[in-house]
């Protein structure tokens, strides 16, 4: 659990990149330049941790190519207090971003391997979201809506209507929607009824499940 000077100066040039690559939200590089990413993958792809690379990490998964994690946190849009769930716990990277964002995060991860590692990994270098649940992210969790904010991880082959009515008005869905590649999805609850559709252009996410294992 070693995170030295040059891991930092590592995360200061990843910072960089994504900033050269159009994430202008300050609080979301800052976030990239706080956590120690190599922590989160395999021992093996240390050397690689700070490119924007995405990375296989257990049960079949992937850690997020760091720009996908700081786009969808710059769109999102975070601000101090929000209430987020967050559908796909996986490494736990993109939570860690959202705790640095100042969000009381929920998260589901509905592969028991991964649940079980990342809810005992993320308290021990410090983040610490509200609830992690075992779960299907296709449900969401009614009995904490709604929410200011959902964000999505996995690429879903639709939009589950239990999210969009576990949103607040006002509130923001982002969703890759799609099967071998997504269209990034961004819905604003605009009244009970009414929704604001955004598509933001391609992403490659691995497929979200129903079935718990």
């Amino acid at each position: 659990m070693r995170d030295t000077t040059k891991h930092q100066g590592l995360r200061n040039q990843l910072a960089n990149v994504l900033s050269g690559k159009g994430i202008t939200d300050e609080k979301v590089l800052n976030a990239v330049r706080k956590i120690p990413r190599h922590l989160f993958i395999d021992s093996s792809f240390e050397d690689h941790a700070y490119q924007d690379k995405a990375f296989p990490i257990a049960a079949d998964q992937t850690i997020s190519h760091p720009y996908t994690v700081a786009f969808q946190s710059q769109v999102l849009e975070v601000k101090e207090g929000d209430k987020v769930l967050e559908i796909g716990t996986g490494s736990g990277y993109q939570t860690a971003v959202l705790l640095e964002l100042r969000a009381e995060v929920y998260t589901i991860e509905r592969q028991h391997e991964l649940f079980k590692r990342t809810s005992l990994f993320l308290p021990k270098i410090g983040y610490r979201p509200k609830k992690f649940i075992f779960g299907d992210g296709y449900k969401g969790l009614p009995e904490q809506a709604p929410f200011d904010k959902i964000i999505v991880t996995a690429g879903a082959p639709f939009i589950p209507n239990p999210l969009l009515s576990q949103l607040k008005i006002g509130g923001k869905l982002l969703i890759p929607v799609g099967n071998k590649t997504q269209i990034m999805t961004l819905l604003l609850r605009k009244s009970a009824k009414e929704f604001e559709k955004h598509e933001l252009g391609d992403f490659k996410f691995v497929p979200m499940l129903k079935k718990r294992n």
